[in-house]
């Protein structure tokens, strides 16, 4: 599952609000674990670019 979100995130990274709807919509279903592992991934590969978008969807 989180290799899936992964690569829906990369694809939609084009799109700010798109990014973001995506990435809510991710979270909800992610077990404690997996939260902390996206949480990590998208501070690495998306933190210059959308950091507002993660600190938002991750407070």
């Amino acid at each position: 599952m989180l290799e899936y979100i992964k690569f829906i995130l990369e694809k939609v990274s084009f799109d700010s609000q798109l990014f973001e709807k995506e990435l809510r919509k991710s979270l909800k279903g992610l077990i404690n674990e997996d939260y902390q592992l996206l949480k990590e991934w998208c501070f690495e590969n998306f933190g210059k670019k959308y950091e507002d978008v993660l600190v938002r969807c991750f407070v």
